[in-house]
């Protein structure tokens, strides 16, 4: 049997954790002994959700709200951080803005942060945080993409900015595994389908059992992401496809 993971004196930075699967992987994480910072666009959710993993750890993750829609917001943090942290040991990449719809329906705006948050204002984060992921020596970069971002997937309800943005975070992960080649920063993707949101915050749903026809949940995507951020140095699970079972969509 696997020993339980340790991330304790690991420190993990995770967009979009303010609620859903970002918020998820900032529970576990926490309970497994990391450091988080946890970011997001909502003060609000952001806090919220902070609060409530310092008041079931006893830890509360720190906070920064920023909008991966504005490159001088992405800049200026990813800055903060890298004048303040030593090391940064995992980015968890999972802010993107979700657009439903047909392309006609969405003014410039929606159009333009949708695809900007996804691909723009993420790379810029990483980039700004290349520094402190070396000076881990161990770093790691999980990028939470989405099955959209795969070839030949049917849009089921996403807006083809949506789907431009995920399949522009994956020439994103494809191009800064090559970059990052020899140096001490590993790069994974994950590419989950349309989930059922559960919180780690509800024991019961999250620990409840599930049968070979249920649909994917949030738990499914963080026990992935913390198996492939555990492997071990010589190993890279660069992309991690999780299929849709029984019912389930092609969206987000």
């Amino acid at each position: 049997m696997m020993s339980k993971p340790d991330f304790t004196g690991k420190t993990v930075v995770i967009t979009g954790a303010g609620r859903g699967l970002g918020a998820a992987f900032a529970v576990v994480l926490t309970d497994l002994g990391a450091e988080v910072i946890m970011t997001g666009r909502n003060t609000e959710q952001v806090t919220t959700a902070a609060e409530a993993i310092g008041l079931r750890t006893g830890k509360r993750p720190r906070t920064l709200v920023f909008d991966l829609a504005d490159p001088g917001q992405v800049t200026l943090t990813a800055k903060k951080l890298r004048d303040e942290m030593a090391k940064i040991d995992i980015l968890i990449n999972n802010g993107a803005q979700w657009l439903a719809g047909k392309m006609d329906e969405h003014d410039a705006y929606a159009i333009v942060s949708t695809i900007s948050s996804g691909v723009t204002g993420t790379l810029l984060f990483t980039r700004g945080l290349i520094k402190p992921l070396e000076a881990s020596g161990a770093g790691d970069i999980l990028n939470i993409v989405s099955i959209s971002g795969l070839p030949n997937v049917p849009l089921q309800g996403a807006s083809i900015a949506f789907h431009a943005a995920k399949h522009g975070q994956t020439g994103m992960t494809e191009g800064l595994k090559q970059e990052l080649k020899g140096r001490p920063v590993r790069v994974s993707a994950l590419y989950p389908p349309n989930l059922v949101d559960i919180s780690p915050l509800d024991t019961q749903a999250w620990e409840a059992p599930r049968p070979a026809d249920s649909l994917v949940t949030n738990r499914d995507i963080v026990e992935a992401g913390i198996f492939a951020l555990t492997r071990p140095r010589h190993v890279t699970l660069a992309s991690l496809v999780i299929d849709p079972d029984h019912g389930g969509t092609f969206s987000e």
